[in-house]
């Protein structure tokens, strides 16, 4: 369903109103006050199934609704990319073990030093909270903590490019230049997206471009910025479940996202962790 409120730009972008912003925090709040409590349960031996229950009993329990729960025919309250999955990992599933991994019977039990994106996103009073982290089981490997510390700082060098008069060419300009000088590659296949009381909306927001390019941000705009890295090639392939998206050559992926609206000055995030857990190891 369309959102009737605001105005749209010439690029099909709404533009929002400052009363809207509430709706925004509200829904952000809860997403990522989700998320603050999954933290304990990411374990070595819990299953992403587990997690993925305890996700859809704490957004009943706030009131709310998951925008994923029949989204697309989607089944669960959340998403869970588990190493070398990019995004869109199912909850439960038989996720196919990478070359550099030995893994039980059942890959929905995570093992010692598994690195796990969870992304949630909840409804709330109408308005779409929308956010992902990344978190890890046990002790993670060198590398993949490298991978987990350049997405996080990736993320936040999109974020400080928010600002009126900047474009979304430059948002992924920081992104890209940052990744690629610590070698690493951006994923190109999937981006972030507008929201506000719709779930997806324009415009794409992608992890990767130059600057000056794109539209304009004005104030009032309000998206996700949520950029893939992998320790390897960018290319990506869709399993037969038509959703979960793994790296081609099977090597490690990591996800961040936030929600942000454009203000006066910059951005806000709506999806800021109250508990600041927004990175593994942050206390």
């Amino acid at each position: 369903m369309d959102d009737p409120r605001g105005r749209l730009t010439r690029d099909g972008i709404r533009i929002y109103e400052p009363g809207d912003f509430d709706g925004m925090r509200r829904a952000g709040r809860l997403a990522a006050e989700i998320l603050d409590a999954v933290g304990p349960l990411v374990q070595p031996g819990a299953t992403t199934g587990m997690i993925d229950g305890f996700i859809t009993r704490k957004v009943a329990e706030a009131g709310a609704r998951s925008a994923t729960i029949g989204y697309r025919g989607y089944q669960h309250a959340s998403c869970i990319s588990v190493n070398h999955v990019v995004c869109h990992g199912i909850p439960g599933s038989d996720i196919p073990a990478s070359k550099h991994e030995r893994r039980p019977r059942g890959n929905d039990v995570l093992v010692d030093g598994d690195i796990l994106n969870i992304d949630v996103t909840v409804i709330v009073d109408g308005w779409f909270g929308d956010t992902s982290r990344m978190y890890v089981a046990g002790t993670p490997k060198p590398y993949a903590r490298r991978l987990i510390d350049v997405t996080h700082e990736s993320l936040m060098r999109g974020i400080d490019a928010v600002r009126p008069g900047n474009t979304f060419g430059d948002i992924g300009h920081a992104i890209q230049t940052y990744a690629e000088a610590e070698r690493m590659s951006v994923v190109r296949d999937f981006c972030g997206h507008g929201l506000g009381r719709v779930f997806h909306a324009p415009p794409n927001v992608l992890h990767y471009g130059r600057p000056g390019t794109g539209a304009v941000l004005e104030e009032g705009m309000f998206f996700t910025i949520e950029p893939m890295l992998n320790l390897g090639r960018p290319e990506t392939k869709v399993l037969a479940d038509d959703w979960t998206a793994i790296t081609r050559d099977k090597s490690l992926s990591a996800q961040f996202e936030h929600s942000v609206g454009v203000t006066a000055g910059g951005c806000e995030i709506f999806t800021l962790s109250p508990a600041g857990l927004f990175h593994p190891g942050q206390s």
